[in-house]
């Protein structure tokens, strides 16, 4: 992420994401890989992979701020570049994670309404919406949750870290509402550490450094109970495999590829 410290090169990640046979990948955060789609797509398959799609957030509850025109951007980057779906997050509005403001009824009507008609956008384009709760967005915590399920027919990107960061249970969002989720983000967690981000008593951007994401199934998330209760209700979506970390400089050794396939070798046993 851009002022996260060390940046690895987009060569290098795609390189060692074929390395570790995995299919596909999302874009990432804008200006690491191409802007223009069949550059994407060109760069992608050069390497042998496959775009899903791409985190994109948008300010969803403000009726003047235009969600339309950078959606449309993205959708004709995403299905340009061979990509299926556009992860959507309820921002802000204010600049990174760890501030948020309080949003009012009619402020969350109008997340609700407009996240139902970002769905329909998309669908008309040929691509699946899912929103995704976020730590430092407006849906993060389970009660934020629990009323995009109510109020609104939008799938969820069903973010193992971030909704244990958000003070929820990803066991038990996956288990009670398999049909809502559209999209999965694998992350394994500290649980004291998301207990304080949960909290309030640590920054999100202070809990990445301090190593709150880690390999699935070297963190305390029943991961395998996740995949369970999806594939037992008929998931058939992407799993994205999501190692958030910040690097102080260039790692040495693999750096985050070690990590990256623990996680894939732990992820494919369950599947």
């Amino acid at each position: 992420m851009p002022g996260w410290g060390y940046q690895l090169p987009p060569r290098r990640v795609l390189a060692e994401m074929r390395e570790l046979g995995l299919a596909a990948t999302e874009a990432g955060p804008d200006g690491f890989l191409p802007a223009a789609g069949p550059a994407l797509r060109e760069a992608l398959e050069a390497e042998s992979l496959t775009l899903v799609g791409g985190f994109t957030p948008l300010v969803l509850h403000d009726a003047s701020r235009d969600w339309r025109t950078p959606l449309a951007e993205c959708i004709e980057r995403f299905k340009s570049a061979g990509g299926d779906s556009v992860v959507l997050a309820a921002a802000t509005g204010l600049d990174g994670y760890d501030v948020r403001p309080e949003l009012t009824t009619a402020e969350w009507d109008q997340l609700l309404a407009t996240a139902d008609a970002a769905v329909a956008v998309c669908a008309e384009a040929g691509l699946a919406a899912v929103l995704h709760p976020h730590v430092g967005t407006v849906v993060e915590q389970p009660a934020e949750i629990q009323r995009v399920l109510d109020g609104c027919g939008i799938p969820l990107c069903l973010d193992t870290g971030h909704v244990a960061c958000g003070g929820g249970d990803p066991v038990a969002l996956a288990t009670r509402h398999p049909e809502r989720v559209g999209h999965v983000h694998m992350k394994d967690v500290d649980e004291e550490k998301a207990a304080l981000v949960a909290g309030g008593k640590l920054a999100f951007s202070d809990a990445v450094t301090d190593g709150v994401f880690r390999p699935l199934g070297a963190g305390d998330i029943d991961i395998a109970a996740v995949v369970r209760a999806l594939s037992g209700a008929g998931y058939q979506g992407w799993y994205v495999l999501e190692q958030d970390i910040k690097l102080a400089g260039a790692p040495t050794g693999d750096g985050p590829k070690a990590d990256v396939a623990a996680s894939a070798a732990y992820l494919r046993s369950l599947l």
